[in-house]
């Protein structure tokens, strides 16, 4: 049996955040509790959606106690401030970061016996829905706004938690390019590796099926022709990443990822590294690793990469080829090529631990073992 879960609405394209009001009345609440990191509040782009909750004269309260990879006391601080705050539903608006502590504070405030937040590592047992959340994303890459998961650092022990969920989903996105103008070129190629390294572990992962694989398959194509523009910000490329990082969100919150996820993961959370650019680094060495284990999944990566001749090449030309146009695109985007500026050497054995406990790893097409992966961490220094 294979299970399904997504948002009960979504919105696409520019203008979309005027439904933020409509979805907010419609659905008879009273006053939000607005999630969004601080310098999207400083830049204004938090702004952009507060305006419209101002015009239509629905209150609420902004909570911004949010790093950029949230830890354990940026949801416990945000479960007190809800409950100050009387609200009755949150607008998540942001990137990962906003979008995951949204997620907690939500389930949390549900089903308090999770207080600790550590508790909810993994598939933890909530009863209840988490608190209705509208998401708003200013990038294109996480697909939290659809997605069962989320993440949060456990700043105590230098490591990544990561919780799955059908209880946390949004009941809505608002997925509007317009959000994400303001993303600089560096962070917009971050999360569009983000959102292709989603695509191509959730359609070669053990759990993938015809379903999902129709999602994956479409996101590669619509990713590997959006984001060279979308980094020069360009609309229409902007446009393209915003459905396309939708897309693979529907498809990979739903049969899991692989280890580039739980060899980023580790990335995060003892060095800050940004997750996209991990990602990034990380996907082709491993797209080699598992290559044997894939059949002919490759090809269909290749061809929806842009590779032509695809149909004639063998199983090791088109398994080659699709590794090479991801670094292709990795390298036009400016992405680094390895990970010696990130990774110290004498922290492979505890990131290769934190790596193979992590929630992503038994979904890789190919098992693994702690040792294989301190060797693809070295590989890439």
């Amino acid at each position: 049996m294979n299970r399904f879960v997504l948002n009960e609405t979504s919105y696409h394209g520019y203008g979309a955040i005027a439904a933020v009001a409509d979805e907010i009345k419609a659905r008879g609440f009273a006053k939000a509790f607005v999630c969004s990191d601080p310098d999207l509040i400083k830049f204004n782009v938090t702004k952009k959606v507060t305006d419209i909750l101002d015009n239509a004269a629905i209150p609420y309260e902004i909570y911004s106690n949010i790093k950029a990879n949230p830890t354990v006391e940026n949801v416990q601080s945000g479960v007190e401030a809800y409950k100050a705050s009387n609200a009755d539903c949150i607008v998540a608006i942001g990137g990962g970061s906003s979008m995951d502590t949204a997620k907690a504070i939500g389930i949390i405030i549900n089903n308090p016996e999770f207080a600790d937040v550590v508790s909810l590592e993994g598939v933890a047992p909530t009863k209840n829905k988490c608190v209705p959340i509208i998401a708003v994303p200013t990038t294109a890459g996480t697909a939290a706004e659809v997605t069962i998961n989320y993440v949060i650092t456990d700043a105590a022990n230098n490591r990544k938690m990561v919780c799955v969920d059908v209880h946390d989903i949004p009941v809505v996105a608002v997925v509007d390019p317009d959000m994400m103008a303001s993303m600089p070129k560096g962070l917009t190629a971050a999360t569009g590796m983000d959102a292709l390294t989603h695509a191509i572990e959730g359609y070669i992962t053990k759990g993938a099926w015809e379903l999902s694989d129709m999602f994956h398959i479409k996101a590669i194509e619509i990713i590997a022709k959006s984001l060279r523009s979308a980094v020069n910000n360009d609309p229409a490329g902007r446009e393209g990443m915003a459905l396309g990082q939708y897309v693979a969100g529907m498809g990979f919150s739903n049969v899991g990822l692989g280890i580039v996820h739980s060899m980023a993961h580790p990335l995060g959370a003892l060095y800050d590294t940004p997750h996209g650019v991990a990602n990034a680094i990380i996907l082709p060495t491993v797209m080699e690793y598992n290559a044997p284990y894939t059949g002919e999944k490759y090809r269909d990566i290749a061809r929806a990469m842009g590779v032509e001749g695809t149909d004639t090449m063998t199983v090791e030309e088109y398994r080659k080829a699709a590794i090479d146009a991801v670094k292709k695109l990795s390298a036009d985007v400016g992405i680094p090529a390895d990970l010696r500026e990130i990774v110290k050497a004498e922290d492979i054995d505890f990131l290769s631990q934190s790596a193979y406990d992590d929630a992503c790893r038994p979904g890789n097409p190919r098992d693994t073992s702690k040792e294989e992966i301190a060797e693809l961490y070295k590989s890439l220094l």
